[in-house]
C-alpha cells in the first residue's frame, strides 16, 4: 500500500516506518523535525520506497497532495513530552488541534483509512483504575498548562469521531500509555531514557515528587504492532482504543532498577514538581489501562515486559553514548 506517517522522524513514528517498509509499502513521512529527529530515520536514506518531506502538518497543500495519493494515513504528528507542555503550551495547542483538523478534514474529504494517535492524557485525574475506554474523564483548571494537552487530544478525538459520523470517515483512534523502548530521548520528559543515561553516566536520578506515582510503560514494538493490526480490523472503524502494557510500577522502582540493571551505583535524588516543572504542576498518582478492548478486536498482547524495555534502552544507549542529553 501507500502510507502517509505523519511525524514520521519521530520515536513511534520511526518503528512504525520500519515496520511498513518491511512489509513492502511505499511511504511518505511528514515532519517538521521540532521533536522528531533525522537520526531517527537516517539508515533509510535513499531507500526506493520512501520519502521525507520536511514541513508541517498545518501546510495544507502538502498534505492534501499525500493524503490523496496515500491508502492509508498514520496520524501521530503531535506535540509531546510533559516538558513541551508546560513550557510551550502554545504550540502545544495549535499543533494539536490545528494540525489534526488539516490532516482529518483532508482524511474525510479523500475518504482515507486513518489512525488517530492519542493519549491516556485524555483520562486527566481521574482514580478509576484501570482507565477503560468509556470511562469519564476528570480535566483539571485550565491555569494548568498540562490540562491543555490533554483537552487538545480530546478534542482530537472528538473531530475524528464526528468526522466518522457524519462523513464515514474511517477512524481508528488509539490512546497510547508511556511508549518506550530504542530511539525515544528523555529531552522532553521522557522518564525511562532520563534514567537510564543519568545511571550510565553514574549521576543521581532525579525522581519527581514523592516517586510513588506509578505507571506502565508499554514496549514501542508491541504497540506497533498493534496498531498495524488495528487498521487492518474492520470492527475497529469508529473506536477508541487503549494501546500499552499494564504492567504497574511507581517512579522510584524503574529508578532502582534501571540501577541495578545498568549496575550504576547512582542515587536516587528526589525534587519537587515545582523545581521540575512550575508551581502548582498537577500529576496522577496512577495511570494503568484496561486493554481488553485491544485484545477483544485483534488479540493485542503485549510481549516484552518491563525488564525487557530497560534492557532493551541501556542497549540502545550503550549503544550511542552520543545521543543527545
Amino acid at each position: 500500500m501507500k502510507v502517509l506517517v505523519t511525524g514520521g522522524a519521530g520515536f513511534i513514528g520511526s518503528h512504525l516506518l520500519e515496520r511498513l517498509l518491511d512489509r513492502g509499502d511505499e511511504v511518505c513521512v511528514l515532519d517538521n523535525l521540532a521533536t522528531g529527529a533525522y537520526q531517527n530515520i537516517a539508515r533509510f536514506q535513499g531507500h526506493p520506497r520512501l520519502r521525507l518531506l520536511v514541513t508541517d502538518i498545518t501546510d495544507e497543500r502538502t498534505v492534501e497532495r499525500e493524503v490523496s495519493w496515500a491508502d492509508e494515513v498514520y496520524h501521530l504528528a503531535a506535540a509531546v513530552g510533559v516538558r513541551l507542555i508546560v513550557d510551550e503550551p502554545v504550540k502545544t495547542i495549535e499543533t494539536n488541534i490545528l494540525g489534526s483538523h488539516v490532516v482529518l478534514s483532508l482524511c474525510a474529504k479523500y475518504h482515507r483509512h486513518v489512525l488517530l494517535a492519542s493519549t491516556s492524557e485524555v483520562y486527566g485525574k481521574t482514580d478509576a483504575v484501570p482507565f477503560r475506554e468509556e470511562a469519564a474523564s476528570v480535566i483539571g483548571p485550565t491555569d494548568k498548562s498540562r490540562w491543555a494537552y490533554a483537552c487538545s487530544k480530546m478534542m482530537d478525538e472528538f473531530l475524528a469521531l464526528a468526522y466518522q459520523h457524519e462523513r464515514g470517515l474511517p477512524v481508528v483512534i488509539v490512546r497510547l500509555f508511556n511508549t518506550v523502548g530504542p530511539r525515544q530521548r528523555g529531552r522532553y520528559g521522557m522518564v525511562l531514557p532520563r534514567f537510564v543515561q543519568q545511571a550510565l553516566a553514574g549521576e543521581p536520578l532525579l525522581v519527581h515528587g514523592t516517586g510513588e506515582q506509578t505507571r506502565c510503560f508499554g514496549y514501542v514494538g508491541d504497540v506497533v504492532d498493534g496498531m498495524l493490526k488495528l487498521m487492518a480490523e474492520p470492527a475497529a472503524i469508529g473506536e477508541v482504543v487503549n494501546l500499552g502494557n499494564d504492567q504497574e510500577v511507581s517512579i522510584a522502582q524503574l529508578a532502582r532498577r534501571v540501577c541495578e540493571l545498568t549496575g550504576s551505583s547512582s542515587e536516587l535524588r528526589r525534587i519537587p514538581y515545582e523545581e521540575a516543572f512550575a508551581v502548582g504542576f498537577e500529576d496522577m498518582l496512577r495511570r494503568v489501562p484496561c486493554l481488553d478492548k485491544a485484545r477483544r478486536l485483534v488479540g493485542y498482547q503485549p510481549q516484552v515486559d518491563l525488564d525487557g524495555i530497560i534492557s532493551r534502552v541501556i542497549e540502545y544507549y550503550r549503544g550511542h553514548p552520543e545521543a543527545p542529553r
